[in-house]
């Protein structure tokens, strides 16, 4: 039985639009490939539980706690990392109203943060702030008080709905 769960499986996964090839043991986790085999850092590891969000991303659009997901469930689904969020090089609506807000001081749940974000940007793009704040009901934040980071969402609606008229 424990030869089982060190058992190397090669695995083919659709991450921000690319095939990525990695080989993982049974046991890996999604957010451990994303970083350790394909170097796609920008994917955080808090508690390893689930409870922080910080691990965060999109699994066929939909937030998902990477860390405790295995790398092989991922396969033939479509993930989404925060450093897909960029628009032609530039930082995309959320983004950057994180940035002119100052929605983030330390920035270590920021991306798990910003991913959520973008579900409800998509899901939910008339949003009020009780559904922004019940977004971020999944994730930990210890420096920000949460105000500017609600601020920013808020604004990312603003100007979404500035661009869809």
């Amino acid at each position: 039985m424990n030869q089982d769960k060190n058992a190397l499986h090669g695995i083919v996964l659709h991450v921000n639009g690319q095939e990525r090839r990695a080989i993982v043991e049974s046991r890996t986790t999604l957010a451990d490939c994303l970083r350790n085999e394909l170097g796609l850092t920008g994917t955080h590891l808090g508690c390893e539980h689930g409870v922080c969000g910080a691990c965060t991303v999109l699994v066929d659009g939909h937030s998902a706690r990477s860390c405790l997901m295995l790398a092989r469930q991922a396969e033939r689904h479509e993930v989404r990392t925060v450093e897909a969020l960029e628009e032609q090089g530039r930082l995309n609506t959320l983004q950057q109203a994180f940035q002119d807000l100052h929605g983030l001081q330390c920035g270590f749940c920021t991306p798990g943060i910003l991913m959520t974000l973008t579900e409800l940007l998509r899901e939910q793009p008339d949003a009020d702030e009780p559904a922004v704040r019940d977004a971020l009901s999944g994730h930990l934040c210890r420096c920000t008080g949460y105000q500017n980071i609600v601020a920013a969402a808020m604004e990312a609606l603003r100007r979404q709905r500035g661009k869809a008229a």
